[in-house]
């Protein structure tokens, strides 16, 4: 059985060095939960952070919350969501106490410029291995395009985009199995 404080400190280091948002976590909650901890799958972890973007509030929060509470029922996701919130809190009460005194300095713009492109890095390395575990077929690329050209060219709301896949997947489901 896992530890609470297990569950604590592996979302506490997640939150400490996700940078960039939920889509930013994927690729240390896939190396932590998944590879290390193996307290979800590859499906499961895209599961559950898919059902995190359809849920109101912050997606790395919701994520941990739903693990949390898997591993060890509603304890383990009030743990796992202070977690994973408290490294922000710390950080962004210092960063608000001192970052105006340096954010003309060319040092912390150029610094801040290289976190954004490493941001961007991880957010692509999540994104392969989702399409890898998550785009299967014909079907699963015809779902996507339909999904991406929702997103792009509607400017559709990505929980309406989630919801219309949903739909459709039930959809398609229920052709099969007739």
């Amino acid at each position: 059985m896992v530890g609470y404080f297990e569950l604590f400190w592996t979302f506490f280091k997640i939150g400490l060095f996700t940078f960039g948002g939920g889509a930013a976590m994927l690729p240390l909650l896939k190396r932590e939960v998944v590879e290390r901890k193996h307290w979800a799958g590859d499906e499961e972890l895209l599961d559950y952070y898919s059902i995190g973007q359809c849920t109101p509030g912050i997606i790395a929060i919701n994520t941990a919350t739903f693990i949390g509470y898997k591993m060890r029922g509603v304890f383990g996701a009030i743990l796992t969501t202070f977690g994973v919130v408290v490294p922000s809190v710390i950080i962004i009460t210092l960063v608000a106490a001192v970052l105006q005194n340096f954010m003309d300095n060319e040092y912390v713009e150029e610094a801040f410029a290289g976190v954004r492109l490493v941001v961007v890095a991880l957010i692509l390395q999540a994104v392969s291995e989702l399409w890898i575990k998550g785009v299967k077929g014909k079907i699963g690329i015809a779902f996507f395009v339909l999904a991406l050209g929702l997103l792009v060219f509607f400017n559709l709301s990505p929980v309406l985009v989630i919801l219309i896949a949903s739909a459709a997947g039930l959809a398609y489901l229920r052709g099969i199995k007739k």
